[in-house]
């Protein structure tokens, strides 16, 4: 069906919207702290999309997608850099409300370092790979800024964040990479899968949640010390 990605992508962002008027949680409200990191994360993101496009990456299905496309991308992807992140920083916002328990900051190091440890394993044995390298060189760089450059202190609350998101990732992923709508490249990969969503797909969300909720977290702190 000609419509299927951008169905996904109504239905991914559809119940985080209308759930954001909760009496409880108010997201609503938090709106406008979200657009501008969206736009920078949405450039960067989609500016990458169009280079790995090109360089035959990834590609996207005919048969799933509308004909509308700009700069090679049809509209249902650039839209995905839209819906996914609303959604997750949805989540994000939600369990920083309900859920008051909290990982210690003595073992978000620890995953932080683990996570740093798996990339350069990564860019290591698979520097040959344009998405592995990409992907873990950008997660990479992130994670050592953000855990000891800038030392934030909700990184505890985004790996909770992550690991809620992954519920939601494993069936809009797994519906677009075993329909297929979009189809990888596995010689830019390592070639490996969790049932069919490549691998490298878990760090790439992951970078795009930390982008998007970095500069969520930045600009609701800047509002406030104003």
């Amino acid at each position: 069906m000609k419509y299927t990605y951008l169905l996904i992508n109504v239905l991914t962002v559809f119940f985080p919207i209308v759930l954001s008027f909760d009496k409880k949680v108010h997201f609503y409200k938090s709106w406008k702290y979200i657009w501008p990191g969206m736009s920078i994360t949405g450039l960067f993101f989609l500016f990458w999309d169009m280079l790995f496009t090109i360089k035959g990456v990834w590609s996207f299905n005919p048969r799933y997608i509308t004909a509308i496309t700009f700069f090679q991308l049809p509209l249902e992807e650039i839209l995905f850099f839209l819906t996914v992140p609303f959604s997750c920083i949805f989540i994000y916002a939600c369990l920083n409300y309900y859920v008051k328990w909290q990982i210690n900051d003595r073992f978000t190091r620890l995953i932080s370092n683990l996570i740093i440890l798996l990339c350069l394993l990564g860019l290591i044995f698979y520097f040959d790979r344009i998405y592995t390298v990409v992907t873990l060189g950008l997660l990479l760089v992130l994670m050592l800024i953000l855990q000891y450059g800038f030392k934030v202190n909700w990184l505890n609350r985004y790996y909770l964040a992550y690991l809620v998101a992954l519920i939601p990732f494993y069936i809009v992923n797994g519906i677009l990479t075993s329909v297929p709508v979009v189809m990888y490249n596995n010689s830019q990969n390592m070639g490996k899968r969790v049932g069919t969503i490549p691998v490298e797909d878990h760090f790439y969300l992951m970078a795009l949640l930390l982008m998007n909720i970095g500069f969520f977290e930045y600009f609701k702190a800047k509002n406030k010390s104003l």
